[in-house]
């Protein structure tokens, strides 16, 4: 973390701030804080360095699009705020592997790193469900807080007017399907890309078409808009 997460809560813009700030100044918000901030004081390193960049590239006004990951990569040198993104000249993860192998497959390309920025800046709201975790430690920040604000951040998703597609890969992202309006907005749903799962049934994730059909969804809810690029970096 660049610095502490009260400082971090403090630099979230626009629409957002509406849900950002009840919940830093509620108990759970205030508790999360002092959890995190005393790890980082205590010398253990706490990814990712931007906490909320899926916010800050991703304006709530400019949602068209969510995908729901669970928490940051914990590897150093990986995480980058974004779900399931990793920095530039990493290593793909297993999981990326197969959602760049499925985007090849649907749509004819593939992007060239692993890098998901350019997803994200065309209004692709790539969530963690957890937004900050332990260096080596899978999981070492869920049930510390997060799940509540990042809950209230998918609930104003889904109370804006203008309608948007939930991709929601695997069972934990889909137990949030019911946070989801689903007379405005559409969901789509598959297995989680980790190889234990994609290609497994009832809905694997290899041959879903989610991106094409995202996209084919989004036409339908929105006439007349662009379609995500999703080759775009």
């Amino acid at each position: 973390m660049q610095e502490p997460l009260d400082a971090c809560f403090a630099r979230i813009g626009g629409g957002w701030r509406d849900v950002t700030e009840p919940f830093r100044n509620s108990i759970t918000g205030r508790e999360l804080i002092e959890f995190v901030d005393r790890r980082v004081q205590e010398g253990i390193t706490v990814f990712p360095a931007q906490v909320f960049r899926a916010l800050a590239l991703t304006p709530l006004e400019t949602v068209r699009v969510v995908i729901l990951g669970q928490d940051p990569y914990h590897g150093a040198g990986q995480a980058q705020g974004l779900a399931f993104s990793v920095m530039p000249g990493q290593k793909l993860p297993p999981s990326l592997r197969n959602i760049y192998k499925e985007l090849a497959a649907d749509t004819g390309a593939a992007l060239p790193d692993g890098d998901l920025s350019g997803w994200a800046r065309q209004g692709v709201l790539l969530l963690n469900t957890v937004l900050t975790v332990e260096d080596g430690q899978a999981h070492s920040h869920a049930g510390r807080g997060w799940e509540a604000l990042t809950d209230a951040l998918i609930a104003a998703v889904s109370a804006r007017a203008e309608p948007a597609v939930f991709l929601l890969w695997g069972a934990p992202a889909q137990r949030k399907r019911g946070l989801v309006d689903e007379s405005r907005h559409a969901v789509l749903t598959a297995n989680h890309p980790s190889p234990l799962s994609a290609t497994r049934g009832p809905q694997p994730f290899i041959g879903c078409r989610h991106f094409s059909r995202a996209n084919a969804e989004l036409l339908r809810l929105r006439p007349g808009s662009a379609p995500i690029d999703w080759h775009a970096r």
